[in-house]
């Protein structure tokens, strides 16, 4: 039977990379994501997996944080929507995490890089074509890079559609989407089969666990519901707006309708024109009470 184990699901996603034990997934994941000239090789969890995060059904924050033996600060998070002000939230924690490392009598020079990675479960530029984007502090004219400093880097699942048979010669990060977005449609077996690196199997093999450890299972799904409560509760509100919005507008079409005529009628009878901003203060039922003397008004002359 597949998996069914989702690996965006927050619960799986954490423990996934979150354990001190799968650090061998954590260093590939990083590794493909960054490119880095020297690849990391260890390390250290600062915040690592604990089943009492996910005791209430919130959705909370629950991100991946962890140090290299160099000091370097990586943080990764699977960001399940998007939305607006997404951008400025990612900006504004990636700056939190560079500028909280510093403490009291420390000297700028004590700051060490901050790599903020962000896997997003949607699109967030639609006229952009490529799945990871990587900002760095950069001069427009010369592309001088502020190296070693901070870097945000964004991948949007939702726009990945790499098939499996282009997996054979797809790059380490190709994998590892392709694994985030379709390990849950595998079995356990043949997903070791199609993606073989050590740290895929290594994640592959937490998900198994996760699928049989009952307490694990209980969580999971229990995370699975929240999402998708979190999301009802986000369209029902959308279209609790659109409604609103709909009504709202053909209000305040009545509106400019009633004043239009009303105006137009005192013209056509020579008394004087309202000002339109004092025709606004009137509700619609007494618009039409007054439209409806004009053209009473009208009618007699």
């Amino acid at each position: 039977m597949p998996l069914g184990i989702r690996p965006i699901n927050d619960f799986a996603f954490k423990k996934t990379f979150g354990t001190a034990e799968n650090r061998v997934a954590l260093v590939s994941l990083l590794n493909a994501i960054l490119r880095p000239t020297e690849p990391i090789v260890e390390v250290t969890l600062e915040n690592p997996f604990s089943l009492q995060d996910f005791q209430d059904d919130k959705l909370s924050i629950l991100d991946i944080k962890a140090l290299d033996r160099t000091g370097a600060t990586y943080d990764v998070e699977m960001q399940l929507t998007t939305y607006e002000g997404l951008v400025q939230r990612i900006v504004f924690y990636a700056c939190e995490l560079y500028a909280g490392q510093l403490k009291a009598g420390d000297k700028h020079k004590a700051l060490n890089p901050v790599y903020s990675i962000w896997l997003v479960n949607g699109i967030m530029w639609p006229d952009a074509g490529q799945v990871h984007h990587a900002f760095r502090l950069a001069d427009t004219e010369t592309g001088r890079v502020l190296a070693e400093t901070l870097e945000i880097h964004t991948l949007e699942l939702g726009r990945y559609n790499l098939r499996e048979s282009e997996l054979c010669s797809a790059s380490v990060l190709d994998c590892w989407l392709y694994w985030l977005l379709h390990a849950h449609e595998y079995e356990p077996a043949a997903l070791a089969e199609l993606l073989p690196q050590q740290g895929i199997r290594q994640a592959t093999e937490t998900l198994t666990r996760i699928a049989e450890i009952t307490e694990d299972k209980v969580m999971y799904d229990a995370r699975e519901r929240a999402v998708r409560d979190r999301e009802w509760e986000i369209n029902a509100a959308e279209r609790k707006g659109k409604l609103e919005g709909k009504l709202e507008g053909k209000l305040e079409g009545k509106l400019e309708g009633k004043i239009e005529t009303i105006r137009m009628l005192q013209g056509i009878l020579c008394v004087p024109v309202s000002e339109e901003a004092e025709l606004r203060t009137l509700s619609l039922e007494q618009l039409e009470a007054m439209t409806g003397d004009l053209q009473e008004k009208l009618r007699s002359r």
